[in-house]
């Protein structure tokens, strides 16, 4: 098979992309935030990196985590320059995100 041109894909709305996805959620946070290092990160690249949109800042300087939609990527994880303020692992088996076939 010869490729001729660029290949080229069938663009896909947010909601029929969101829609192949399945969130078993568990009662236990796979993500935990030190709320206390997140008050002094100047930073906040967890914010614009979330492909989820999962952070929150609160009014006091601290931050929220929403891991009920979350992907699992690990982005939050790579981009914090906090030491410590974000705690990820996996979560429970048969818990997290799947993707269902269309």
């Amino acid at each position: 098979m010869s490729v001729t041109g660029p290949l080229t894909w069938p663009l896909v709305s947010f909601e029929d992309r969101m829609a192949t996805v399945d969130f078993r959620v568990s009662s236990r946070a796979h993500i935990t935030l030190d709320s206390s290092v997140c008050r002094d990160c100047p930073a906040r690249a967890c914010i614009v990196a979330c492909p989820a949109n999962l952070f929150v800042p609160t009014s006091d300087g601290g931050m929220l985590f929403n891991y009920e939609q979350c992907f699992e990527c690990g982005t939050c994880y790579m981009v914090c320059n906090g030491e410590g303020a974000i705690s990820w692992s996996y979560p429970e088996g048969g818990h997290g995100v799947a993707f269902k076939r269309s």
